[in-house]
């Protein structure tokens, strides 16, 4: 066993960002896309409520809310592997926590912004950026925003350390995120010279956690990789199907358009394959078939005949 936990995983990322303020704090100025001036100074932690009931949507539940003086709240999540439903999760996360200052008899004039940060361990967007800023602007005159929310989202296997475009603390703590896990032998002496990434490393030695504490950690990072492993040996399937079906019919209409055609079949073959697997699965552990068909939307009765 190596001597550190992996700060990706609940447990570890919870440990670091959701129990020490000046942490979050420290994380939040290093990514946002503060104004000059507008630095968080002081955070108070919220209480975790958009956060839903089903252990198979952990993935995608908010890690860490909390709100600065200035009344600006943050959504902070770690997400395992990319689904393009999850951009539509952290945009009704945002927007709720947005909408829910006017329950407190907030004019419009005085709703703070919400700023989402999503630290994705997957690809999400077409590219080779890292980092990515989703803002409400006019379109073909970008320096014009309306303001409320801002969406960062962060693809940590599209990081290079050694990118001269990105602030120190910025590229501090993704390399907290990547380097640090289970295989690590000596972490490197530029993290260990910051005191607060220093801290962070401390946090997430194993020698730190119970043995239950452990046994958690081990759960989770199980589920992460049975996920993942699911929808890649799905998608691969459905690729495989619909690139044979395209290229059978790209003979007679075109290998081109067949092949496009042959693809989305199988895209869509592949995902519905693996909502089926995820449905015996979830059936097999006891879900009822009313969560089995808000998490994986199949029909009832498709479940029902399982």
């Amino acid at each position: 066993m190596g001597k550190y936990l992996d700060p990706k995983y609940d447990l570890t990322f919870k440990a670091v960002f959701a129990e020490h303020p000046d942490l979050i704090i420290s994380f939040l100025n290093a990514l946002l896309p503060f104004k000059d001036g507008s630095k968080v100074t002081d955070i108070e932690y919220l209480p975790p409520e958009l956060v839903p009931d089903s252990p198979l949507k952990k993935y995608s539940i908010v890690d860490v809310r909390c709100k600065d003086d200035l009344g600006r709240q943050f959504i902070v999540e770690m997400q395992m592997y990319w689904t393009d439903e999850f951009k539509q999760r952290v945009l009704f996360n945002a927007s709720k926590a947005y909408v829910k200052q006017a329950d407190k008899g907030y004019s419009y004039s005085s709703l703070q912004p919400v700023y989402s940060l999503s630290i994705v361990n997957d690809n999400a967007f077409s590219g080779t950026e890292h980092y990515h800023l989703f803002q409400m602007a006019e379109q073909g005159n970008p320096e014009r925003v309306i303001e409320g929310i801002e969406m960062v989202f962060v693809e940590l296997p599209k990081f290079k350390p050694q990118s001269a475009a990105v602030g120190k603390m910025h590229r501090l703590w993704l390399r907290f995120m990547t380097e640090v896990n289970e295989s690590t032998a000596s972490v490197p002496q530029e993290l260990l010279d910051d005191p607060e990434i220093s801290k962070a490393i401390s946090i997430v030695e194993r020698g730190a956690y119970s043995d239950e504490q452990l046994a958690t950690y081990d759960k989770y990072r199980d589920m992460a990789a049975t996920e993942k492993a699911l929808i890649d040996g799905s998608f691969n399937k459905g690729r495989a199907e619909g690139e044979a079906i395209g290229l059978v019919k790209g003979r007679a209409e075109g290998r081109a358009e067949g092949r496009a055609e042959g693809e989305a079949i199988g895209l869509e073959k592949g995902a519905y394959a693996k909502n089926i697997d995820n449905a015996r699965k979830m059936k097999a552990k006891g879900f009822s078939n009313q969560d089995i068909a808000d998490i994986t939307g199949l029909a009832l009765p498709e479940i029902e005949d399982l």
